[in-house]
C-alpha cells in the first residue's frame, strides 16, 4: 500500500442505479490502496445497483452519504464514474448536480469518466475547459463550451477526465497524482 494519499479522503459518487461498475471500483480501490480514505456519495443511501457495458447487473455497493448531508469541504477529491444511465440520472438530480458544481468552485481535483462529464454539462462547469467523454457526449460537451479532445486522459487545472473502461489505468493515475498535487488555485472558477 503506498503512502501518497494519506490523511485524504475522497468522495466518489454513485448513482442509485446504473453506474458503470469498473468506473466506480477502480478509482476507488486505487485511492484506498494509495492511502486515501474514500466515502461513498449519492441521493441517498443503501444499495446501488452498478451495470456492467450499461446492460449486464453488476454488484451492488452501499451508498454512505447523501449530497444533502455531505459538505464539499470535507473532500481532497471527488470521482463521478460513467455508466449511461447512471450519469443521466445524476444529471437530472439538484442535488448532485449543486454538490458537483460547489466542489468544483472548491479547486480540489474532480475526476469524471466516460458519461460522468454529463454531470459537468448540468452543473456549468464545462465553458473553457479542455475535456474528454466517451465520444457520444462530444456535442453536449462542445455545446457547453467545453474543447472536447479524444485522448486517454486530460487534466485542466485539476479537472481530469477520461472517456471509458479502457483509460482507467491511466485515469487512476492521474486521479492519485492530483489528489495528491491538492487544490489549483489557478482554476478560474469567477464564473462558476
Amino acid at each position: 500500500m503506498s503512502e501518497q494519499l494519506d490523511g485524504k479522503t475522497v468522495g466518489i459518487v454513485l448513482a442509485q442505479r446504473g453506474s458503470e461498475e469498473v468506473e466506480f471500483t477502480a478509482p476507488r480501490d486505487a485511492v484506498a490502496e494509495a492511502g486515501a480514505s474514500v466515502e461513498v456519495l449519492g441521493t441517498e443511501t443503501g444499495e446501488a445497483q452498478t451495470v456492467n457495458g450499461d446492460l449486464d447487473p453488476g454488484d451492488s455497493y452501499e451508498i454512505e452519504t447523501t449530497f444533502s448531508d455531505a459538505s464539499v469541504e470535507e473532500y481532497d477529491g471527488l470521482v463521478v464514474p460513467g455508466g449511461t444511465v447512471g450519469a443521466d440520472t445524476l444529471r437530472a438530480d439538484d442535488e448532485a448536480v449543486t454538490f458537483i458544481h460547489d466542489f468544483f468552485a472548491t479547486e480540489k481535483p474532480l475526476c469524471v469518466i466516460c458519461h460522468g462529464p454529463w454531470t459537468l454539462v448540468e452543473a456549468d462547469v464545462v465553458d473553457g475547459r479542455r475535456l474528454t467523454s466517451y465520444h457520444s457526449l462530444e456535442t453536449d460537451i462542445r455545446n457547453a463550451g467545453g474543447e472536447w479532445v479524444d485522448e486517454e486522459v486530460v487534466v485542466d487545472e485539476g479537472l481530469v477526465t477520461s472517456r471509458n473502461p479502457d483509460d482507467l489505468d491511466a485515469f487512476c493515475d492521474k486521479v492519485i497524482e492530483e489528489i495528491e498535487e491538492g487544490e489549483h488555485d489557478d482554476r478560474e472558477t469567477d464564473d462558476v
